[in-house]
């Protein structure tokens, strides 16, 4: 955890060094006139150094099928950062934090919630259940997080609908033998439609909503029919979930890639939170038993809108054993009293749905 502070001073030394090697040469041949006076060169490094060095954004990853102890890393690392972004991901990724005997489960807030008063940010690249980003924000709140102060949500980031979950149901039924294993949360169907350009996202609750959020129901409600063939009554589900966009509408709405890139300007230091794991990569996972959005590093650089060359460090984490949740392959799964064994000592059972994790060794 060190490294960032090591590599810091050394940088900071050659930066010195080459600064007065500079002013050297220019008093030796005589040639301050031609140049800036050396407090202007001095500002210069030094503004070109907090560009070049300080501006950086870590990423913390899961190596795995997700469920490697993200959260609890997050929480050691917060203090050492200005700021903690989440990137990607939906209400399907659980978080499990624990402090003084309470248990804590967060499913879209940062784990830096819990630190110092540092800035939280849910990116662009997260789709949002408000009904349950109410449930754990309110929860916090009891607890004492001053969360509406400390935390900023994208505009750009896209809203779970009812009619999502509803959805999500029905494919999963329609794959029979051959189904995913989703959480149920409606997370997919949400992916898909920010994908096919039919997406509802947290900044169009500013303007024009009742007419955007009629349409897309519509759209939604027309699917349904033609998968199951009946109508869904969302009666109930839709008066919650319009409450709760009312209650999300009291959190500052940010455009985050300017502000996230504006804190780095500001030489902030920045920690990015990914949800789920690399092996369940949209792209490079073990598709198509994967999560419906880009868990790797680059997902850091698309979900917040930060540049590549912004990246600094990267840190993995991965368990002594495996788990997975859902179907797909799991080469070194235990199906034996050992399996059962690590699945209780390791308390591998879901953090959002409680379902037992599949256990097995640890394959590298």
């Amino acid at each position: 955890c060190e490294r960032p502070r090591i590599r810091f001073v050394h940088e900071l030394k050659e930066i010195q060094r080459i600064h007065h090697i500079v002013l050297f040469i220019l008093r030796l041949r005589h040639l301050q006139q031609l140049f800036a006076p050396a407090k202007t060169i001095e500002k210069t490094i030094t503004k070109t150094y907090n560009r070049i060095i300080i501006m950086k954004i870590d990423v913390l990853l899961g190596l795995q099928w997700g469920d490697e102890g993200k959260g609890k890393v997050v929480d050691v690392l917060t203090p050492r950062y200005d700021v903690v972004a989440r990137f990607q991901g939906g209400p399907n990724a659980g978080h499990t934090l624990e402090f003084e005997g309470k248990k804590y489960v967060l499913r879209s807030i940062p784990s830096g919630i819990f630190q110092h008063g540092q800035v939280n940010i849910i990116g662009n690249g997260v789709v949002l259940d408000p009904v349950l980003f109410r449930e754990e924000a309110e929860s916090l709140e009891k607890s004492g997080v001053d969360i509406k102060h400390i935390l900023k949500i994208s505009k750009k980031a896209h809203l779970i609908m009812p009619t999502h979950r509803l959805l999500d149901a029905a494919y999963e039924k329609l794959k029979g033998d051959a189904k995913i294993g989703t959480t149920g949360k409606g997370i997919g169907p949400t992916y898909t439609d920010k994908t096919s350009r039919n997406g509802l996202r947290i900044g169009d609750t500013l303007l024009d909503f009742d007419n955007r959020y009629a349409a897309a129901k519509k759209r939604h409600i027309e699917l349904l029919k033609a998968t199951t063939g009946e109508t869904p009554d969302i009666a109930e589900a839709e008066a919650k979930w319009l409450d709760a966009v009312k209650y999300l509408q009291q959190y500052e709405l940010i455009d985050s890639e300017h502000y996230v890139n504006k804190l780095l300007a500001q030489g902030k230091s920045i920690l990015c939170e990914g949800a789920q794991g690399s092996l369940l990569d949209v792209d490079f996972g073990s598709y198509p038993f994967v999560t419906s959005s880009n868990t790797i590093c680059a997902g850091a650089c698309t979900g917040l809108g930060v540049a590549p060359n912004k990246i600094g460090d990267v840190f993995g984490i991965f368990k002594a054993y495996c788990t997975r949740v859902g179907s797909g392959p799991f080469p070194t799964e235990l199906f034996d009293e050992t399996g059962e064994r690590i699945r209780q000592i390791g308390h591998e059972f879901g953090a959002v749905t409680g379902r037992p994790r599949r256990t097995g060794w640890l394959d590298l």
